[in-house]
Parts: C-alpha cells; structure tokens; sequence
C-alpha cells in the first residue's frame, strides 16, 4: 500500500489499484502473453484462489516518496524481448505517473516464461 497525504487527508492507493493500472497499460503491448505470479507467495495464492489474484505479477513498494515497480510477465516466442520490455516501462510508467501524480524511480521486468502459440 502506498499512502498520499494532502490538505484533505490520506489517501491509500492498494497494490489491487496498481495492479488493475499496470495490467491494462500491459495488455496493450505487442508480445505481452500475460503475468506471471511474483514469488512463492503468489505462487501459493493462485493455487489456493485461482489463477486469476488480482495483482498477480505487480509489486508496487515506495523508496523515498518514489514508486518501485516490479513486473513478472510471459511473452510470445519469436519476439524481441528487449523492444517489449522498451515498451512496456514506458507505458507503464506514464500510466502510473498519469493516474498518481507519483513519480516513478524504477521498474524492473521480469520474464518468467516463453509462449508458443
């Protein structure tokens, strides 16, 4: 959870919120094949809940007032790995700097797997 304070109070954006924003900047991205789970722990979640957990491959943490972003994601075979990465930082990072008015510090891509279709 990421908490925004202003003149009118606080305001707690949840890692659900990031990952329904992050989810649809991704799945405008040519080779995307979908998420992949962040760890044992979502591991563990998607066996227990289903395949589908909301923030299923996002982990959004603060440093220094500035957003930290982690993706896990599944490409298509055959496309250039680096050019989707390129591009999904990008879109990701001017969705969330959009949406928030936070800023983003990094975003770091993780591809978990290959997809043949």
């Amino acid at each position: 959870m990421i908490n925004i304070y202003n003149p009118q109070g606080k305001v707690i954006l949840t890692n659900d919120y990031f990952a329904g924003l992050v989810g649809n900047a991704i799945t405008s991205c040519y080779g995307v094949a979908g998420m992949s789970v962040a760890g044992p722990k979502d591991g563990l979640r998607a066996v227990v809940f289903g395949s589908d957990i909301p923030e299923k491959g996002v982990v959004v943490s603060e440093d220094e007032g500035q957003l930290v972003i982690d993706l896990h994601i599944k490409v298509i075979y055959g496309v250039n790995i680096a050019t989707i990465v390129d591009n999904i930082k990008e879109r990701v990072s001017y969705a969330v700097e959009h949406a928030t008015n936070l800023k983003v510090k990094s975003i770091t891509v993780s591809v978990d797997d290959i997809i043949t279709e």
